[in-house]
């Protein structure tokens, strides 16, 4: 309500008090003006200061990381940090309402566990119209912002894709080095071992646990057999219904037959490969965290023996660097498309449950959790659906349940896709990131490198918490 509404409106009411005749509802009316025209008047001015208030606090926020951003660039030093603050703050607010504004920067050095710290302190007050009335000329008002940086711990799972096509237009090479490079921006933010820890899970129609797994309780080998998908123009095709299913729980879970007698095979043949949990049509293991239990089979991870079975198996979380990089390096194309069993990996390698058992977390630690997922093309196939070829839309149904799944589980999403085909836009990669600034649409393999470091500087980015 305007100061000039409330006289206009106050002027009306005594206009009909004068020509009132009854001189009781008179007085009365009188005496009861004073405390309504307080509140009246009150609500106006705080309505104000609140106003200055929600500026200042905006100004201050940007104040705090600008000052964040110079320091940790090495701009400016940390005696530099009051005046600064004053310059950047005075440029911000522009409120012409507010007396004796004043604006303040403190900083704090880094200690084990914490980043370092900048606190700025803002307060002004502003004249009041109304209040004045009943003794009170003007209301204050304060606000604060504070910056860290480094302070997070960062565990990071890098979701690769290995399919065939990573071939064409050295893809394949471009994203090696760009992951390299992004390892070596997110392991400089580490002030210890273990503050940054990164995960890499190269994936295809499979993904490749390590053939060092054969023993683990999570596995189940009734889906299982060491002979697999052979040309059919040249070789024994299993089966017999489509020759070009890989593998016998491909086969059979597309609806067609497997004629090979399996027996009972040697663990030792197999390759190390795993295919999608059963998709229970309730709990749906295809699609989330759940940990397996031994005796369950519905839980665990089935054997399969994809012939394009990831060369790279998956590194879980570490902060030793030459592994993580060893594992890009060995990544090699084969193989078609299903980044949602890829995705399914990545989240599980940072949850401290089996299969992969991600290392601790300090109590009294913030932790950020980020999935960066890297494909260059779209679904084609997983155990149940797709001709491994075109895109299938119910590969996508399901890795857009399973995306919902880890975002409210508070896992950020980084999804980059490269289209150097024409294939086009994915349906789901968009809103599979947690939101618009964490999607890249890639058309050439020279821009993977761009897009990695934009998204390690986002990583790396100065968090406001008021």
């Amino acid at each position: 309500m305007s100061s000039a509404f409330c006289f206009r409106y106050f002027g009306l009411q005594a206009r009909r008090l004068g020509s009132a005749r009854d001189g009781n509802i008179a007085v009365i009316f009188a005496i009861a003006l004073l405390p309504i025209f307080a509140f009246i008047g009150a609500a106006v001015d705080y309505s104000r200061a609140n106003m200055a208030r929600s500026a200042m606090q905006s100004a201050l926020d940007s104040t705090a990381l600008m000052l964040s951003r110079d320091l940790s660039q090495g701009t400016i030093t940390s005696t530099q940090i009051g005046t600064t603050a004053q310059n950047y703050f005075s440029a911000l607010y522009t409120n012409k309402e507010a007396n004796s504004v004043s604006v303040s920067a403190t900083y704090t050095a880094a200690a084990t566990g914490n980043g370092p710290t900048i606190v700025v302190n803002g307060s002004g007050s502003i004249p009041t119209d109304f209040m004045k009335v009943v003794g009170l000329p003007s209301v204050s008002f304060s606000a604060n912002s504070t910056t860290s940086w480094g302070a997070n711990l960062l565990r990071v799972a890098l979701v690769l894709d290995n399919t065939g096509s990573m071939a064409d237009s050295n893809k394949i090479g471009a994203l090696q080095s760009a992951a390299k490079k992004l390892v070596t921006q997110l392991s400089a933010l580490a002030q210890n071992n273990g503050d940054v820890m990164i995960s890499v899970v190269p994936f295809e129609i499979d993904v490749n646990v390590g053939t060092s797994n054969v023993g683990a309780s999570w596995l189940r080998w009734d889906r299982w057999d060491p002979n697999m998908y052979q040309n059919p123009y040249f070789q024994q095709s299993w089966c017999s219904d489509n020759g070009w299913t890989s593998t016998l729980a491909q086969c059979q879970d597309h609806g067609y037959r497997w004629t090979d007698s399996v027996g009972t095979p040697a663990h030792s043949q197999w390759n190390g490969c795993v295919t999608d949990r059963d998709k229970d049509p309730s709990l749906n293991y295809d699609i989330s965290a759940t940990a397996p239990t031994t005796g369950t089979n519905s839980t665990l991870f089935i054997a399969d023996q994809d012939p394009n079975c990831p060369a790279a198996a998956i590194l879980p979380l570490t902060y030793n660097w030459s592994t993580v990089n060893s594992t890009i390096n060995g990544m090699s194309p084969g193989g078609a498309t299903n980044q949602t069993i890829g995705l399914q990996w990545g989240w599980l390698s940072l949850l401290q449950q089996s299969p992969l058992n991600a290392p601790a977390e300090t109590v009294g630690n913030a932790y950020q959790h980020i999935i960066i997922l890297f494909t260059d093309g779209l679904n084609t196939g997983d155990r149940w659906y797709g001709n491994y070829s075109s895109q299938s839309s119910d590969v996508d149904t399901r890795m857009k349940m399973l995306c919902q799944a880890i975002k409210n589980s508070g896992v950020t999403i980084y999804t980059v896709q490269i289209d150097t085909d024409g294939a086009g836009q994915s349906a789901v990669l968009p809103a599979c990131a947690t939101d618009s600034s964490k999607f890249f649409m890639l058309t050439q393999a020279s821009q993977i490198a761009a897009a990695f470091s934009q998204i390690g500087t986002q990583i790396a980015k100065l968090r406001v918490a008021r």
